[in-house]
């Protein structure tokens, strides 16, 4: 069963915004993505530690906003932002997985 996708707009203590993403990410709800990005003005960091699964749609919205946001992942995650190359055009902090 799918998780729904929630967006979670906020500041960080440093006065920086933040969208907080929980849940799947897939072309059925890139567009409510697309749009909480394009809404928010100047710099943002994505908060994508809770978010289970993230297809080539929700790549696709990130890769067009690498410009101006910085992204939070989970262990889960760093694979897919690496091999995308989406980590080679932002700031991904996180990244760093256990040694195996």
């Amino acid at each position: 069963m799918t998780t729904p996708l929630t967006l979670t707009p906020s500041r960080r203590p440093d006065g920086a915004t933040l969208l907080t993403v929980v849940g799947e990410i897939d072309m059925s709800n890139t567009g409510s993505l697309a749009t909480a990005i394009e809404t928010t003005e100047g710099p943002l960091v994505i908060d994508l530690t809770a978010v289970e699964y993230l297809d080539s749609a929700g790549l696709s919205v990130l890769f067009t906003h690498t410009d101006r946001i910085e992204l939070i992942a989970s262990p889960l995650l760093a694979p897919i932002l690496n091999i995308s190359g989406l980590a080679d055009l932002t700031t991904v902090h996180g990244l760093d997985t256990p040694e195996s």
